[in-house]
């Protein structure tokens, strides 16, 4: 899957997410609508594990996590950015949500968990904060966040 085309299938998502509030309806609809074993989890899995086997997923590293913003917030996208993490059994750097964050949970073999959520979707409400923490072992996780805001913390 080329980029471009990881991009169209991410918009398809994020207009079906435009201008709702995040919040525990929207997780619940998430993964009623687009959890493990839908049509769009078995896309969006497939293609974010060929986009990080590519390269052009998770490109950096720091700190024992691979990450990388994979699109700006724009238009096209309904105003939501995109990211993608790779993580084994670890925690990543705390930060807040000033617009709230939804993550979708691609566990990689096995049972690992992310904030202690197994496969599927994760909503965040504005304001929110968290360590982000993968346990139980190896999972890619994909952000959309609202005009891309997120806020790393100090000493938290």
């Amino acid at each position: 899957m080329a980029k471009e085309d990881f991009h169209a299938l991410v918009a398809t998502l994020t207009a079906q997410l435009a201008g709702r509030p995040l919040d525990g309806e929207l997780d619940a609809w998430l993964n009623r609508e687009h959890g493990p074993g839908s049509t769009t989890y078995a896309c969006l899995k497939a293609a974010c594990e060929q986009g990080v086997a590519e390269g052009w997923l998770c490109e950096r590293e720091g700190g024992g996590i691979r990450y990388g913003r994979v699109f700006k917030a724009e238009d096209a996208l309904h105003r939501f950015s995109v990211d993608v993490v790779d993580m084994n059994d670890i925690a990543g750097p705390h930060h807040t949500h000033p617009g709230g964050e939804i993550d979708l949970i691609l566990p990689q073999g096995g049972e690992a968990t992310f904030d202690g959520r197994p496969a599927g979707w994760c909503v965040y409400p504005p304001g929110s904060a968290h360590r982000p923490t993968v346990r139980q072992g190896r999972a890619l996780v994909l952000y959309l966040l609202p005009e891309g805001q997120i806020e790393f913390t100090k000493g938290a």
